[in-house]
This record gives structure tokens, C-alpha cells and sequence, in this order.
């Protein structure tokens, strides 16, 4: 029997209800394409405005589509982008986790505590009271005040941590989890900016995420001060890539075929976490990391690495 608990049977109602319509399936469909405004997507689909805008109303409540006001020739426009790539609904219960009875070893790193860098215009750093270093200028990033930085940017170039790794000899890592609340940097913000986000361990190049766009329509649920009243980006996306002996994931989907031995790491050593915008990308729009005190998530950079005996 199909047991849900109370919010995840809402949500599940939502998302099926939003679903149902042929409608709002051609506009999710349209707004794959690109960011549209509701004169657009009613014009489009040869249908009212206020038809439009009840039928956009009904996937922003199922958080399928996120919206902005924008400036327009008269007033305001309401502009709507399509906020999830897929969608994946359980229906039976999940099979316990292979790893849940492994140990495990976790650690988090403040955003400004990175080892080496490579910045540029656009780039800064910040908190909840404002900016901490002129923006712009990348000899700023070597500044101390860098530790008190709840919010990094960059519009090319990387940032690198290193994590120790303090685990037992006599064991064998099974898998390597790392997050952080992410996206594209662009002027100010714009939810249509494209961004390859790759993360390299121990110099493997594990991934490639494309962030839609630099958010900041609404202040994050963290911001407060001066930086939740500001027009700058307000938060980002949450992001988990995962290493296993098999292979990488992003978000549990598949990634890449890296696995943990290509790391070449064990216990007593240094994992190098490096995460930035590669030369070659296809879409170079930045990037910006949250730390626990800005965006919608309490967390800094997060590693969890799961062992066994060996």
C-alpha cells in the first residue's frame, strides 16, 4: 500500500493537478525554449490573458514554473521560467539505502576558505550587511576579510578548498557526497543565464551541472540586512553531486563514469574540491556560492564520505 506523509501528498496533488492540463503542458513545452512573459504565452497559445495568467498561477503553486515582475513599456510585466528540468515521482516505498548502516565522515567548509582562485569581472564577495570588498577586482580575493564572505562570484575562473579526509586506516571509501547552493552570475540577476558548473576532485573532472540562471526575484529565505532588500542575486540552487564505486550522480541522476577509485584518495589525506566555470564551456555565466548565512539554504560547502572495512 502507498503510504505519503501529509506535505508529500500535497505536493504530489499539486504537481498532478498542474499536470492534467493540455494548456499548461504547452507552456511548460514553450518555456523550455526560453523565458516568456503571459501577453507571450497567451498569444502563443491563442488564449486570453486572464486565462494565461490562471493557468501560470497554477504552476507557480506547484513550484513548475518560478516568475518575475519586470519592467515594461506600461506598468510591469510578469515574466515566467521554467524551474525544473525533470520530474520524478515515487510510488512505492524506497528500498532502504545500501550504504545506511556504513560510517561516516562529514565536514563543512566556509565559502571564503578556499586555497586558490581565479576570478573575474563580474566578482565579489559578500554577507547579510553588503558588499565586503570592492567589486570587480580580484586582488581583493586574497583579502582575510574573505572568511566573513557568505556569498561569492565570479563570471569566469573557480574556486578550490581542500578538505582533510580523517578516517581510519583499516577502511575503504564507498562513496563521496558533496553540495552547495549554486548558480549562474550575471549583472545584477537574470533567471535566463545559462552556466556550466563543473566540480573537479583530486583534479577529476566529475560533472558538468547547467545552471539556468542568476536568481533574484524574491530575497532568499536566509537574507536579511541590507542584502535581502538589494536587487542582486538572493539565492541559488542546491546541488549534490555523488561518487560511488560505480559511478557519479547530480541530484541522484546519472552524471559521469567517475568513480571513487579515480580519486585516489584514502584516509589520513587531502581531498581538493574545486568547483568553477571551465575555459571551453558551451554556456560561461558565472558563478555564485552561498554560504549558511544567505540564500534559502543554512549550510556551507558540505562533504560526507561513506566507508567500510575493508
Amino acid at each position: 500500500m502507498l503510504e505519503l506523509s501529509i506535505n508529500e501528498l500535497d505536493k504530489l496533488k499539486l504537481v498532478s493537478h498542474a499536470l492534467s492540463s493540455e494548456i499548461r503542458l504547452k507552456m511548460i513545452n514553450l518555456l523550455n525554449k526560453r523565458t516568456m512573459n503571459i501577453h507571450e504565452l497567451g498569444r502563443e497559445l491563442d488564449i486570453p490573458l486572464s486565462t494565461a495568467a490562471s493557468h501560470i498561477k497554477v504552476l507557480e503553486e506547484a513550484f513548475l514554473v518560478i516568475t518575475e515582475l519586470r519592467p515594461a513599456k506600461r506598468g510591469v510585466m510578469k515574466v515566467c521560467t521554467r524551474n525544473f528540468d525533470d520530474i520524478h515521482i515515487q510510488l512505492n516505498s524506497p528500498p532502504e539505502h545500501p550504504m545506511k548502516h556504513r560510517e561516516s565522515f562529514e565536514m563543512e567548509m566556509p565559502i571564503g576558505h578556499y586555497v586558490d582562485f581565479q576570478v573575474s569581472p563580474t566578482c565579489g564577495m559578500a554577507n547579510a550587511d553588503g558588499v565586503l570588498v570592492p567589486e570587480d577586482d580580484p586582488v581583493h580575493f586574497y583579502n582575510p576579510i574573505r572568511t566573513r564572505a557568505h556569498l561569492i562570484w565570479t563570471r569566469k575562473g573557480y574556486f578550490e578548498y581542500k578538505f582533510p579526509i580523517i578516517i581510519p586506516n583499516d577502511v575503504k571509501i564507498k562513496e563521496i557526497e558533496f553540495s552547495a547552493e549554486i548558480c549562474s552570475e550575471a549583472p545584477n540577476y537574470d533567471h535566463n543565464w545559462p552556466s556550466d558548473i563543473t566540480v573537479w576532485m583530486n583534479q577529476v573532472d566529475i560533472g558538468t551541472w547547467t545552471s539556468p540562471g542568476d536568481f533574484g526575484d524574491r530575497p532568499g529565505s536566509l537574507n536579511t540586512g541590507a542584502w535581502g532588500t538589494s536587487t542582486n542575486t538572493q539565492y541559488g540552487v542546491l546541488k549534490t553531486w555523488k561518487i560511488t564505486e560505480e559511478q557519479t550522480t547530480i541530484d541522484d541522476v546519472f552524471l559521469s563514469n567517475s568513480t571513487v577509485n579515480d580519486l585516489l584518495v584514502g584516509s589520513n589525506s587531502i581531498l581538493s574540491v574545486k568547483i568553477g566555470i571551465k575555459d571551453d564551456a558551451v554556456h560561461k555565466g558565472g558563478i555564485n556560492i552561498f554560504g549558511s548565512e544567505l540564500g534559502d539554504y543554512p549550510q556551507d560547502l558540505q562533504l560526507k564520505i561513506l566507508y567500510a572495512k575493508s
